[in-house]
């Protein structure tokens, strides 16, 4: 017979991961057809990346009949080509986002405001009159002084 714990297990990773999933907002999206991503794998795009660590799986999970490509291409330093998000709707129209230099919230709360509907204009419209932010945090300020020029 197997000793009884002295403490109480924490959640599982599992129940971490699904929590993950289910926060709000929850992307769905009903009128996305498919979703092509181009960005670097190493060295640059990082609001790209991590789009495709952080909301990808989210926006995966609640439509899973959307089409979603995901392309990682190797770029080097001396190359200059911008990250590509293609989002296709289901009326046929596609439309091209400008990520480059976006971070990953940015991307999701443009992508959400492109192919949401109007459940996502009464999600904004609730936080609004909590009082909570509607748009996603400014990046952050550049380095200055002494900070800017040590590694």
């Amino acid at each position: 017979m197997p000793r009884k714990p002295k403490t109480i297990p924490g959640p599982s990773r599992l129940s971490g991961i699904l929590a993950r999933l289910t926060q709000e907002p929850r992307p769905h999206l009903p009128n996305l057809k498919s979703l092509r991503l181009t960005y670097a794998y190493r060295n640059d795009h990082f609001g790209a990346r991590h789009f495709v660590k952080e909301d990808l799986p989210r926006i995966r999970y609640a439509n899973p009949t959307v089409d979603i490509q995901v392309d990682k291409k190797p770029k080097t330093k001396e190359e200059t080509w911008k990250p590509e998000l293609v989002v296709e709707l289901k009326n046929g129209t596609t439309h091209k986002l400008d990520i480059d230099g976006k971070w990953s919230t940015a991307i999701f709360y443009e992508l959400m405001e492109l192919s949401a509907g109007s459940w996502w204009q009464k999600y904004k419209k609730e936080r609004a009159t909590v009082g909570q932010p509607t748009t996603p945090p400014p990046p952050p300020r550049a380095k200055t002084g002494a900070a800017a020029v040590l590694p």
